[in-house]
């Protein structure tokens, strides 16, 4: 075992930085790499480069293996920022971690290892993966409260043989416990369910300041009369009753989002069925 070398995706976090020490404990040959791109927000660049580079960079130390980091900015701006500007701006609800994962880690980050010379290629995701009836499976983990399979689906089942889970068995207490006792002591990275890229302000002046467009148009309901206008589709979900501005007898819902009018179509709680 100790000749298998094992590239890690280190974010700095309790999960990946775990994940790196049960594999060294293991017997295996670890190494950490930590991806590296900015994010222009329309004024200024994600000013969590740094404290995610640093924070890899110090468990790295702390656990005794190399760090390494993949500048990988044009290829994160391609893959999952224009297409998730693009999904919002169409009336769509992206989820750009799936793409994410499919392209950037499991696709460049994978592709690197695997060109340099490493065996497997692993990350702290609570995922599984099983070998059954000679074809490799992706499953749920072990903590279901904590299970990720959700922004894995889609990475490509022929690369599941030269990846590794090393926390698909334990739980994130069991995880949290784990670092304490290693004296990784570390600001926890958010649990919130928030996408990485976006700066403070969240996806809504993302979108406003990287479009550069005035994106107004009419609220309406099923039958064609305007009740109000709106700012933007893309600050509307299908379902959404908050937040829609209109007054009305009955509660009113998004029911439907119509790109070729720029309309958010409106209607009552029976018309979502």
């Amino acid at each position: 075992m100790k000749t298998k070398k094992i590239l890690v995706a280190m974010s700095g976090g309790v999960d990946s930085s775990v994940a790196a020490f049960l594999l060294k404990k293991q017997g295996y040959q670890v190494f950490g790499i930590t991806m590296a791109f900015q994010v222009t927000h329309g004024s200024s660049n994600d000013p969590r480069l740094g404290s995610t580079l640093n924070d890899a960079k110090r468990v790295c130390e702390i656990l005794e293996i190399p760090h390494q980091t993949l500048e990988l900015s044009t290829e994160f701006e391609r893959e999952v920022v224009k297409p998730f500007i693009k999904e919002y701006l169409s009336g769509r609800t992206p989820n750009p971690c799936v793409i994410c994962n499919r392209q950037i880690k499991f696709g460049f980050l994978f592709n690197y290892a695997m060109k340099n010379g490493f065996d497997y290629f692993a990350t702290g995701h609570y995922a599984q993966i099983d070998y059954i009836n000679n074809q490799f499976f992706l499953r749920k983990s072990q903590d279901h409260s904590k299970d990720q399979t959700y922004f894995l689906y889609n990475i490509h089942r022929e690369i599941l043989n030269r990846i590794l889970f090393p926390l698909a068995h334990l739980t994130k207490e069991e995880v949290k416990s784990l670092a304490n006792q290693l004296g990784l002591l570390m600001d926890e990275k958010s649990e919130s369910q928030d996408i990485c890229f976006l700066p403070q302000g969240g996806y809504r002046d993302f979108l406003k300041n990287r479009s550069h467009l005035d994106l107004s148009g009419p609220i309406i309901n099923l039958q064609g009369k305007i009740l109000g206008h709106h700012e933007g589709i893309y600050l509307y979900t299908i379902g959404q009753r908050k937040g829609l501005g209109l007054s009305n007898s009955h509660p009113l819902y998004v029911v439907d989002i119509d790109l070729s009018q720029n309309a958010v179509i409106v209607g009552e709680k029976k018309d979502l069925q």
